[in-house]
């Protein structure tokens, strides 16, 4: 089915993000606040913000477990890390933020179910774009933490995710992909990601749906932290103005030949996510 959709390939979109004026500086890029990393699982919501950081975002903030976060810092100083027990700090912290992005290493415990309440709250009560991955697609599937109205999201499963989110099962959901992200894109609204092979992007352009598919992108990306660094990469493409579409499909792109050229490197097995770091500039900068 995806052979016969429009393809999403880099060439095509690697200019959607303008060249740098001269007098430049930080405030011009947007910020992103990350939300995620519960206990044991920081090291999603680190990639995720390090992703934002290296696609252009000017400044990254990231709200996780306090265990975590020196390690943050020790790995990437650049970000501004905040070690949260109450989900009201990021009502303090979403007073400076552009863009958001919840789910990475969060969890399904108390803490990561209200730290997901309130950054959805946050992204209504603010009109901020935010990208949902990971444990926050699993909270979103539980109807009470599901918003109404709902906020400017663009949703990112995989097909076990999608599954959840559609009441249905990750056998349904392969054996028709393009059904599965119109059928998500259509009860959740926004802009809708299928991953997998030939990632699917679900988006409305007036009163019809799209339905594209990326075209990089290989099975060297079958290892851990691969959905996290795409995360990052759509939270800091939303930060720098794209608006929902845009952001999901240079994102894909982006993300998808990053990995091939870091298979071309060093070969598909053993690929890690944090590989593509060293890709994805050149390709942000053509």
């Amino acid at each position: 089915m995806a052979s016969a959709l429009r393809s999403l390939v880099y060439d095509q979109l690697k200019l959607l993000l303008p060249p740098r004026r001269p007098d430049s500086h930080k405030g011009h890029y947007g910020h992103v606040l990350v939300v995620g990393g519960g206990i044991g699982m920081g090291g999603a919501a680190l990639m995720a913000a390090e992703a934002a950081a290296r696609s252009g975002a000017g400044l990254t903030s990231v709200v996780t477990h306090p265990s975590h976060a020196g390690n943050f810092l020790a790995r990437c100083p650049e970000l501004m890390v905040t070690g949260a027990n109450d989900a009201q700090v990021i009502n303090a912290l979403g007073e400076r933020a552009t863009t958001l992005v919840v789910g990475p290493g969060l969890g399904r415990d108390p803490w990561a179910k209200s730290m997901f309440v309130q950054t959805l709250a946050l992204a209504l009560r603010q009109q901020l774009p935010v990208v949902v991955d990971a444990d926050g697609l699993g909270l979103l599937a539980i109807p009470p933490t599901r918003p109404d109205p709902q906020p400017q999201w663009l949703l990112t499963p995989h097909a076990g995710e999608a599954a959840r989110l559609l009441g249905s099962s990750r056998e349904e959901v392969e054996a028709n992909r393009e059904a599965a992200v119109r059928a998500l894109q259509r009860r959740y609204g926004g802009v809708a990601l299928l991953k997998g092979h030939g990632t699917l992007v679900c988006y409305e352009r007036g009163a019809r749906q799209v339905v594209e598919c990326c075209r990089h992108g290989n099975p060297g990306m079958a290892s851990g932290g691969m959905g996290d660094v795409l995360s990052g990469i759509l939270g800091g493409l939303l930060a720098q103005g794209l608006p929902l579409r845009d952001a999901a499909r240079l994102g894909v792109c982006l993300h998808g030949k990053a990995a091939d050229l870091a298979a071309e490197a060093g070969g598909e097995r053993g690929l890690l996510a944090t590989d593509l770091f060293a890709h994805l500039r050149p390709l942000l900068n053509p």
